[in-house]
């Protein structure tokens, strides 16, 4: 569906690149691949097209972790981690570095694709529709290429954090569960884990678009029921 879509692959081992280039060059995709995470910075620092990073967590120098830290001050692209570690405070360490999405090795090629796909479809989205906006507080939401401004300034958020103000946004005035917003958002069955995931991500979007992270006046949390944009 997303043909000619620009992913970048970061691994430092290069059979692992080479089965990945071949996998999704076969479906379509541009593929650039990066050796190690200070390559994969670099490389989005100096490529503004990338629609998607899939980036190996355990790498020799720079971390996946620490290069998905760094390369959020390029770019939004959506990020999917490549790891061998599953844990559940391996994944919150992911998604607080600005991850997107997480899949751990061994991975079925299906699962892998497929997390692709629903990446770039909820990155590009409302790309090509006609324009439409909302505003809140002193944000301005473009929904047409999910791009947010404060007072103007524009905000570096990640897939999943302007997937979740927009969803809140749509829902305006209601309360939104928490598994409604991790199975809408992540597209996933909620487990109880999940509510750590979302709890992180509102956390970081908060730190973004509030005043006061610690006392937030958009995002509000309704105690024993979820959040909710007035």
């Amino acid at each position: 569906m997303y043909e000619g879509s620009h992913i970048l692959v970061v691994d430092d081992e290069p059979d692992i690149r080479d089965v990945l280039r071949l996998l999704l060059e076969r479906h379509g995709y541009i593929v650039s691949e990066a050796g190690d995470g200070t390559d994969a910075v670099n490389f989005t620092a100096m490529h503004s097209d990338l629609d998607l990073i899939i980036l190996d967590v355990m790498m020799p120098g720079l971390s996946g972790t620490e290069a998905c830290n760094a390369i959020r001050a390029y770019s939004n692209a959506p990020i999917l981690f490549l790891t061998a570690k599953t844990s559940e405070a391996d994944r919150l360490d992911a998604y607080r570095s600005g991850g997107d999405d997480f899949l751990s090795k061994p991975f079925s090629q299906a699962v892998l694709l497929a997390k692709v796909e629903s990446l770039l479809r909820r990155y590009k989205l409302y790309r090509g529709k006609p324009d439409m906006g909302m505003t809140v507080s002193s944000l301005a939401v473009d929904l047409t290429y999910r791009r947010v401004t404060r007072e103007g300034a524009p905000l570096e958020l990640t897939d999943k954090e302007y997937s979740i103000l927009e969803y809140l946004l749509r829902r305006r005035g209601s309360v939104v569960s928490a598994q409604e917003l991790y199975e809408q958002v992540w597209q996933e069955k909620y487990l109880p884990s999940s509510t750590n995931t979302v709890m992180v991500h509102i956390l970081n979007l908060r730190k973004k678009v509030e005043d006061d992270a610690s006392s937030p006046k958009i995002i509000r949390t309704v105690w024993g029921k979820g959040y909710q944009i007035d």
